[in-house]
């Protein structure tokens, strides 16, 4: 691990309610804190419901809203503010149908956080639209191919209901997978990428505008459940599952112009974990993500605080 890191100051389970909770989505939103995440009766199943909890400190966490579509699996849900106020919520469904099983990406919006409108569906059938991030009042997201082949492919939106495809596909070697954007100030984006495959290691991608064009070096270090932010100091972290010798959620400086990922502490977690959430508020990091390392998969607060 690097020597210079930070300091987890407290870890606290807030949530274990179902038998298997699992897959973050964080965000904070007029003056409250709103976290999503799937429940069911293990890591895939047909039973699997988004559900969304609030608090008001950060400590206390109370169920707002359950979302369930009957005899399928909602699966990965990720949190965001529209740049009217608005909250959106993002998933994948797994429905069975002849043959196998058929994913679709979705979205739903509320205003309070209770009642939530939706689904809408978007991008292609067999893609998965896994997360998104909005810049200058437009929703930007990459989505892989579970169904559609082996490709990554950038969206955009302005609403959130209704995405446009940007050809060409932004990866198409390989196995790619999930994805987070950023965007620097100069408009140009970044975007982390999980490879999947024998050997596969993460990807680091950058294009500028109109984001047709991206040059990808590699990472050397496999990762799952990308997640990553920019500081106010302009450090770039990220928080991923490694594999490398234990199964663990990890945070990890990013250097974009060196292309390094260097971990430099671990949260508490082990098993089934990841996916994490992150939210920089009032000089400390807010990490939700989900690990099994204790009684069974639950969601898990960490507040760290960074060198």
């Amino acid at each position: 691990m690097s020597e210079t890191g930070g300091e987890i100051l407290r870890v606290q389970r807030i949530w274990d309610e179902a038998q298997h909770n699992a897959f973050c989505g964080v965000v904070r939103h007029e003056g409250r804190w709103w976290c999503t995440f799937r429940e069911g009766a293990s890591h895939v199943s047909c039973d699997g419901a988004l559900r969304v909890i609030v608090s008001d400190d950060g400590e206390s966490w109370r169920s707002a809203a359950l979302i369930a579509i009957e005899g399928s699996d909602l699966r990965d849900p990720k949190l965001e503010v529209t740049p009217d106020g608005t909250l959106m919520l993002l998933a994948g469904e797994r429905r069975p149908v002849e043959g196998g099983d058929l994913n679709t990406s979705m979205t739903w919006f509320s205003a309070d956080g209770k009642a939530w409108h939706g689904p809408f569906i978007v991008a292609e059938d067999g893609v998965w639209l896994w997360r998104v991030t909005w810049h200058e009042g437009v929703a930007w997201g990459v989505g892989y191919g579970c169904q559609a082949g082996e490709l990554a492919r950038l969206y955009r939106s302005h609403c959130g209901m209704r995405f446009e495809r940007i050809e060409p596909d932004i990866y198409t070697e390989g196995y790619p997978n999930e994805t987070r954007i950023l965007f620097l100030e100069d408009d140009t984006a970044l975007c982390l990428l999980r490879m999947d495959g024998e050997g596969a290691t993460g990807k680091l991608g950058r294009a500028a505008p109109p984001y047709t064009d991206w040059h990808w070096r590699d990472l050397g270090v496999k990762i799952g459940g990308p997640e990553m932010l920019r500081l106010p100091d302009g450090r770039f972290v990220a928080c991923v599952r490694l594999y490398d010798e234990t199964v663990r959620t990890s945070l990890m400086w990013l250097d974009i112009e060196q292309a390094t990922l260097t971990e430099f502490l671990t949260l508490p977690s082990g098993g089934d974990t990841s996916y994490a959430g992150m939210v920089w508020h009032e000089g400390l990091l807010w990490v939700a993500y989900y690990s099994s390392h204790e009684e069974k998969t639950c969601i898990y607060l960490a507040k760290v605080k960074l060198d």
